[in-house]
């Protein structure tokens, strides 16, 4: 098989059902509050995202193994919309010195949490964030080779979730196991281990593992939960290997790749207008009369943020990493 990643028309379609998920949870009454429908489409969008995360960063260090280039595409993709969108939250919710400091350095979902209404949702900036971090540095340290040893730490985090009896948490050490299943995933993809797990993927009964993953996102699924990472992750890697399953042709949508597209705005913008606006505003029926603004809203900051704000940063970072390959090899050449 091709090192190439798989076509970006699947991954975005599982990036798009990601937010779609993650919005419902967060905007919408999905069903009666005694069945927990939202927390299961909150959890089920998160494992999905996580997932997507940890296989593309391991895919791009294992075709790229530029730590420098790696941190540069992140920290230009992922710090300004955060920084500029925390400098309004934090401002209006009146933050302490060592709220902002918590925030701007992404650790603000470790305990003592320093979150605020309008940046609940900054936990998972935070988990990205310190999983870039530490990845490079295991990385820079020990090389390529280091990377197979993400399943066996993802395992260890699943078992300390099974030790503390913990189904899902917004803490870092709690939570990082979705990512780390996702690089598992993808050093499976690219055959870094046998070939037999990738043709067990391309066979794998897709709609069962949807079943199984929404069960694992619920409450009610109990020790299910334990398994949601590798739920997700075999899911996507199933539809990722036998793209010719229904499901998996179901994600080759242009509806989802948009949403996709602009999902990280999306995500970053939707609780300052549900929260801290009069969008949000008013008793459950009024609120809920106005979600259809909200969303055109949201959508129209969204469209503006990826494609005029972010899409300049962006560019910048890729910049700066090609400025900064060049020079390396420039030094190489000269040494």
């Amino acid at each position: 098989m091709s090192s190439a990643l798989p076509r970006l028309e699947m991954l975005d379609g599982w990036r798009g059902i990601s937010i779609l998920c993650v919005l419902a949870a967060h905007l919408l009454p999905m069903g009666p509050k005694s069945l927990h429908g939202n927390a299961m489409f909150g959890l089920l969008g998160m494992s999905l995202f996580f997932t997507l995360s940890g296989f593309l960063i391991t895919s791009f260090l294992l075709k790229n193994p530029s730590v420098i280039d790696f941190l540069l595409r992140r920290f230009f993709r992922i710090i300004p919309l955060a920084w500029l969108y925390l400098a309004i939250a934090l401002t209006m919710a009146g933050a302490t010195p060592d709220g902002w400091l918590a925030h701007y350095l992404f650790y603000a979902n470790l305990p003592p949490q320093k979150l605020v209404l309008l940046t609940e949702h900054i936990w998972s900036l935070c988990l990205e964030m310190q999983f870039y971090v530490g990845i490079a540095l295991m990385f820079a340290i020990f090389g390529v080779r280091s990377l197979l040893f993400l399943p066996l730490i993802g395992f260890a985090f699943t078992m300390l979730r099974v030790a503390d009896g913990v189904l899902a948490s917004s803490v870092s050490y709690y939570r990082i196991d979705e990512i780390l299943a996702g690089c598992a995933l993808a050093l499976i993809y690219h055959q870094r281990f046998h070939a037999s797990i990738l043709e067990w993927l391309r066979k794998a009964p897709q709609w069962l593992l949807l079943l199984l993953l929404l069960v694992s996102c619920h409450e009610f699924g109990g020790p299910m939960n334990y398994f949601r990472p590798y739920l997700a992750a075999m899911l996507i890697g199933a539809t990722v290997v036998n793209p010719d399953h229904r499901l998996a042709r179901l994600l080759d949508n242009r509806i989802l790749v948009y949403l996709a597209t602009v999902s990280y705005a999306l995500y970053v913008i939707h609780p300052m207008l549900a929260y801290g606006t009069w969008l949000g505003s008013g008793d459950t029926i009024v609120k809920y009369l106005k979600r259809p603004l909200l969303f055109i809203v949201l959508f129209l900051l969204a469209h503006v943020s990826t494609f005029y704000y972010e899409r300049w940063w962006n560019a910048g970072g890729r910049m700066l990493a090609k400025k900064f390959s060049m020079n390396a090899k420039t030094d190489t050449n000269t040494a």
